[in-house]
């Protein structure tokens, strides 16, 4: 049996999803059993994760990936979070330099994916939350970058998520108000997919992980 393991922060965990099997990667393994490829689920994530814990879940437990032939990583949203927020308060270091030591982190998970085994891996870019706040414009577009870079330098793909959502927000995303970052403030965070940003997704990871199943098939 083939397998797919997804990793990540709360998106990946399947928060504000209203079942286990109603977050995206659950989704994706029901749409492979309905063409005909069976595929064990495995998923690495918990809600608040910043790069640093996923790579140090991945080092403390690297055996999980084994059974998976690929690999989707989403991970980097709650890093610029915390990048934003300390911006905004003018504590800290820059954006700029906070994108850099994620960008080095996952170098280092990508890398630490490619070590354990020989898996078929998916980069997922982040949509963006706040698109009506020009900082969060511009720090979606530091992160995505950076996610571009990345699975570039080590040859993975990429699921350009930022797209699928972009002018969508609204419709797909839970609790969506104003699109500004100011809602933070007023203790709103509506960042999490709904139902229905959950299925657009998984539809759009669908083909590029059955792509890379029947090749190994």
């Amino acid at each position: 049996m083939l397998g797919y393991a997804a990793l990540g922060d709360s998106i990946t965990y399947g928060l504000n999803a209203s079942a286990a099997d109603r977050a995206y990667h659950s989704r994706v393994v029901s749409m492979l059993a309905a063409k005909g490829v069976k595929a064990k689920r495995t998923v690495l994530a918990r809600p608040g994760w910043t790069s640093a814990d996923l790579a140090e879940a991945l080092s403390v437990d690297p055996g999980r990936l084994r059974a998976a032939s690929t690999v989707s990583v989403w991970i980097g949203g709650v890093d610029l979070i915390h990048a934003g927020v300390d911006a905004l308060q003018g504590v800290g270091i820059s954006v700029e330099a906070r994108m850099h030591q994620y960008s080095r982190r996952l170098a280092a998970i990508l890398q630490m994916i490619r070590t354990i085994g020989s898996f078929d891996v998916i980069c997922c870019t982040q949509y963006n939350p706040y698109p009506n706040s020009p900082l969060a414009v511009q720090g979606v577009s530091m992160l995505n970058q950076e996610i571009q870079k990345q699975a570039e330098r080590v040859g993975c793909r990429i699921a350009p998520v930022d797209q699928w959502f972009a002018g969508q927000e609204a419709r797909l995303i839970d609790g969506y108000r104003s699109g500004t970052v100011e809602e933070v403030y007023r203790g709103i965070t509506a960042v999490h997919p709904n139902e229905k940003g959950h299925a657009v997704i998984a539809a759009g990871l669908f083909p590029l992980v059955y792509a890379g199943m029947v090749r190994l098939q």
